[in-house]
């Protein structure tokens, strides 16, 4: 056996396991579903598990289509998603749901049916926290160049879809640029404090005409860059090193940088936004 999941009564059936070897050494999904315990059961796998318990007749949808597609940051202690509209009966670990979907809104990825980013989005977009729906759809634009205004043109074929006024709220804000959770929450405080909207991954050209750094949020025409300290940032030597030098060269360049840790955003993102804000007035901008 490999290290996908499989269906526990095919494989008994083409004799690559016996009853014993099934209970003892393999590890149960869901139902009549398993894996190699030596496996990672992250989140497409989940998906792909999820989908063999239903034989093929269900749509992988929600978290576990976002996941298929590529987007980062979706655990595997999510529940499974599907879109099986025959399954009434509830089963842990699997969150499953009966929404209409029409036939160009599913396509095959990897051998599994899923939901096309613009259907995934529409769905994440509806019915996740407002922040963590942007999150959602940041993360899944970046992975599959699907646009805001393919999902808003998907959307226009379900209207008055629970969710939907949240939808169209959620795309006006949502950015491919933003590279992790945490480059969204940030960019939301700021937004949410009133600033200008920031532009993101701004490609800054040193005096050699090549590109040195790339800023997380920022707005180039005051030269104010935000920029996310991630744990990756302290955690390596050499990358730590690299930070101050950039920093020294986005500075002698004009940059204002002011850096944010993920316990200033939690507990007081209003005052970082101040802070920003002082910052941006310095360089001219009327906020």
């Amino acid at each position: 056996m490999d290290s996908a999941p499989f269906v526990g009564s095919e494989a008994l059936a083409n004799g690559l396991v016996t009853r014993q070897q099934l209970r003892q050494h393999f590890r149960r999904i869901y139902r009549d579903v398993y894996i190699d315990p030596g496996s990672e059961l992250d989140a497409p796998t989940k998906a792909r598990a999820a989908w063999l318990y239903s034989r093929g007749k269900a749509v992988v949808s929600g978290l576990s289509a976002a996941a298929v597609h590529g987007s980062g940051w979706i655990s595997a202690d999510h529940d499974a998603e599907l879109i099986w509209a025959e399954h009434r009966q509830k089963l842990g670990g699997l969150r499953i749901g009966f929404d209409e979907l029409l036939p160009e809104e599913s396509e095959t990825v990897d051998g599994l049916v899923v939901t096309t980013a613009a259907r995934t989005a529409y769905d994440l977009g509806r019915r996740r926290p407002f922040g963590t729906a942007v999150g959602r759809l940041d993360a899944l634009c970046r992975a599959t160049g699907v646009g805001v205004h393919d999902i808003a043109r998907l959307a226009e074929n379900h209207r008055g879809a629970r969710g939907i006024v949240q939808l169209r709220a959620v795309l006006a804000l949502v950015d491919a640029g933003a590279e992790s959770p945490q480059e969204t929450r940030t960019r939301l405080a700021l937004m949410n404090a009133g600033l200008p909207r920031p532009q993101t991954q701004i490609e800054v050209v040193g005096p050699d005409g090549r590109v040195f750094a790339r800023i997380d949020i920022g707005w180039a025409r005051w030269k104010v860059a935000v920029e996310y300290d991630g744990e990756q940032h302290w955690s390596d030597e050499r990358q730590r090193a690299w930070d101050i030098e950039r920093q020294h060269l986005l500075e002698s360049m004009g940059w204002t940088v002011i850096r944010v840790s993920a316990l200033q955003l939690r507990v007081d993102p209003w005052e970082v936004a101040a802070r920003v804000r002082d910052k941006l007035r310095a360089a001219g901008a009327k906020v």
